[in-house]
């Protein structure tokens, strides 16, 4: 064999999954540990999509009961059978020498505190998209600087800056950062939906709270007034 001729440069695959077989150990960890939060990100976003409808829904059967003046007998889902029953509750616990702003106060405040622990198991799992669409592509980042410095290391072993040496790692080390991305983008667009629609579904409990608590209230004023004579 001619001393001279260049020895055969091995075949790399540029496949996705031939960047992640063929990456150095700590790259290719960086990209298990995105892949596995890609998978709970979307875990959290099917989970609270399926829950959202379901509140939603609440949401409009509270409204209507509400506004048509429906009785609180009425047997409501979820979301909504908890804040009725709060208000229920609180509108049984008369005090004769209460006022009708104090009366409205306090049964509005029971169906607020029982609307906020729902709401916040509606945020259960919200923060984990917020956390990785902020560090997902740091994550990535370390990987790519990571791969990036076994090229150069490469480059000094081997003598050789040719495009050929340095390309394998190169790729390597970018589709980490890719992978970063992908868990990112969507973490951070369905955490902006889904607290949109979280806080859309507390407004309209919100409003119908307030127009609930003053009706109760001016019902057990009337009751007051009616024992009284």
């Amino acid at each position: 064999m001619d001393p001279t001729q260049a020895a055969p440069i091995e075949a790399h695959d540029f496949s996705f999954l031939g960047l992640f077989f063929q990456a150095d150990p700590i790259v290719k960890g960086v990209m298990i540990l995105l892949v596995i939060a890609s998978i709970a990100c979307w875990t959290v976003v099917f989970e609270k999509i399926v829950r959202l409808t379901a509140a939603r829904r609440q949401a409009k059967a509270f409204e209507t009961m509400v506004r048509t003046g429906g009785t609180l007998d009425t047997t409501l889902p979820g979301l909504a059978g908890h804040v009725v029953n709060a208000a229920v509750e609180a509108w049984r616990d008369q005090d004769a020498s209460e006022t009708r702003a104090e009366r409205r106060e306090r049964i509005e405040r029971a169906m607020r505190v029982a609307l906020g622990s729902e709401i916040k198991r509606l945020k259960t799992g919200l923060s984990l998209l917020a956390t990785s669409g902020s560090t997902a592509p740091f994550v990535g980042l370390f990987g790519t600087v990571w791969g990036i410095m076994n090229s150069f290391s490469s480059i000094a072993r081997s003598q050789d800056t040719s495009l050929a040496v340095v390309a394998p790692g190169i790729a390597e080390a970018l589709f980490a950062t890719a992978i970063g991305l992908v868990v990112a983008i969507p973490a951070v667009m369905a955490y902006n939906k889904l607290t949109g629609d979280v806080g859309a579904i507390q407004s309209r409990f919100t409003t119908g709270i307030a127009l609930l608590g003053n009706r109760l209230a001016r019902d057990r004023g009337a009751q007051h007034r009616a024992a009284a004579e």
